[in-house]
């Protein structure tokens, strides 16, 4: 059942993540080819703003999670509504202080780059952006994490699949009957704001929540440790726009060539994540049952996917990511897309994330946000006090180097306190996965570039994209069928397995 769920939930949110990276591309296009890089770029750098405003609601959601993996395994009833009651207390007070901060936030924003844009337009759109980030961070909140923690992530997924696509359309038709880039925000805020509300409405009569029990404060005790591994994953996302916003030496447009690279990079991201969906909650499951072995036997499985997976991905991200910019961006000529060591630097950047992915979810489902919060901590301070001293030097690449080491760093001492805390074996085991799969990524980059094609319009790259992937596709079978053999025959079995078991239920019935 466990396999079955997880298989569900990456299912739906590989599909998510497909439509999502598919209606990322085009309005950001639409937006760029219609009102400029200017006003991409700004809509771009309060997004990210909001990212940090939105960290009010942080470290509620991970410890909410690992609070109900138990009481969810034991049917526990009352356990479960305990501590539903007390996360959806929490989240009302933090969404009155999201809205104070907001107000402020919008009247003080527009003194970043007052010469680029009246205040009372960046004034106006800070709100709209807003209201579009308050609902989807804070209202229905609570239910989400009582769906991933029983591991119906994927009902919240097909939710936003239709949401995502409602939103694509009813932008794009704003822009092409001519409306502004307000009147477009609006619109994707209304669209957004259903996602709770239908969620909402599952949950009341999927759960049996009890209204009028006590809530379970205690259960949520570990919200401010869990605070500063939120702290992190946001500024590891926000990070980079907000010191490229404050130092007033970089425009909006060179913030739009950010904006384009990241958005690519972090469509790849998170499609790996998807491989990956579910599996904290599995985990959680494992460690409330004592599962030792099958836990080991799980992360070793998880880790081979990341690594060869997730590394053919992030490989084919690396050759590719420039002639897509250069072809996605080929009418806009107000600023120069062409930055192939700042796209390589982000693709890095955004695979250390990944591969910390599975020390990370053991070290969550386990509860254990206390004991490694110091580096949770310390990653934002590296990637910032980094990011600062080389961005003036180095521009967009001095915010990534920044990020690079911040997610390096990050990642080793996730590895290093699962591996003595959780579960016990040898660091030597990561150093030399990792070392293996660093080559096999090096090697497959290499051999790809050396096949060159001119790209004037997408089905060029189409084809070069084809020719370099089957490259990176043949290099990391190589490495697959010397080192990681039992891993892929595994992997195979348990895919086939779940599939065999829908077989035989369909014959019997």
């Amino acid at each position: 059942m466990r396999t079955k769920k997880a298989l569900l939930n990456s299912t739906t949110a590989l599909l998510l993540e497909l439509v999502t990276v598919i209606c990322g591309f085009i309005l950001p296009r639409l937006i760029l080819s219609t009102f400029g890089s200017k006003y991409n770029g700004i809509t771009s750098s309060i997004t990210q703003f909001l990212g940090y405003i939105a960290l009010l609601k942080s470290g509620i959601g991970g410890v909410t999670r690992a609070s109900l993996y138990k009481p969810l395994q034991e049917n526990d009833v009352e356990g479960v509504s305990a501590i539903v009651k007390a996360t959806e207390k929490f989240m009302r007070q933090i969404a009155l202080i999201f809205s104070g901060f907001l107000v402020v936030f919008a009247a003080l924003y527009p003194f970043f780059k007052s010469k680029e844009f009246p205040w009372l337009f960046s004034f106006t759109l800070v709100l709209i952006l807003g209201i579009g980030t308050f609902s989807q961070y804070f209202f229905g909140i609570t239910y989400q994490m009582l769906l991933q923690a029983d591991q119906r992530q994927y009902i919240s997924s097909l939710i936003q699949i239709v949401t995502t696509i409602a939103n694509t359309i009813i932008a794009a038709i704003l822009i092409k009957a001519g409306g502004s880039i307000h009147v477009v925000k609006l619109g994707s805020a209304v669209v957004f704001a259903l996602n709770p509300i239908i969620i909402n409405i599952y949950v009341r009569h999927r759960y049996k929540i009890n209204r009028k029990v006590k809530a379970n404060t205690s259960a949520i005790a570990q919200r401010w440790d869990s605070f500063a591994h939120q702290l992190a994953n946001f500024v590891h996302g926000n990070t980079d726009v907000a010191i490229l916003t404050v130092f007033s030496t970089f425009t909006y447009s060179e913030i739009s060539v950010y904006s384009v690279y990241a958005m690519v990079v972090t469509g790849v991201r998170k499609l790996v994540n998807t491989l990956a969906s579910g599996m904290e909650a599995a985990f959680g499951n494992m460690i409330a049952k004592k599962e030792d072995k099958l836990l080991l036997k799980n992360l070793e499985l998880l880790e081979f996917v990341i690594l060869y997976v997730g590394g053919f991905c992030f490989a084919c991200a690396i050759v590719l990511i420039v002639p897509f910019v250069l072809v996605y961006t080929s009418d806009v000529t107000d600023v120069d897309y062409a930055r192939p060591l700042f796209g390589t630097l982000l693709c890095v950047a955004e695979l250390l994330w990944c591969v910390r992915i599975p020390y990370q979810s053991v070290v969550l489902a386990a509860g254990k946000f206390k004991e490694t919060r110091n580096g949770a901590i310390a990653e934002p301070i590296i990637n910032i006090v980094i990011s600062v001293a080389l961005v003036f030097k180095l521009g967009l690449v001095g915010v990534a180097i920044g990020t690079v080491v911040a997610m390096a760093f990050r990642t080793v001492q996730y590895a290093i306190y699962m591996s003595k805390n959780i579960v016990p074996r040898s660091m030597w085991v990561f150093v030399r996965k990792i070392a293996v799969s660093t080559v096999c990524l090096t090697i497959s980059c290499l051999l790809a570039n050396l096949v060159s094609r001119e790209c004037g319009n997408y089905l060029d790259w189409v084809i070069l994209a084809c020719m370099r992937a089957a490259i990176v596709l043949a290099v990391h079978m190589i490495f697959i069928l010397i080192f990681e053999r039992k891993n892929f025959v595994l992997f195979w079995k348990k895919i086939g397995g779940v599939f065999q078991r829908k077989i035989g239920k369909k014959e019997k019935q």
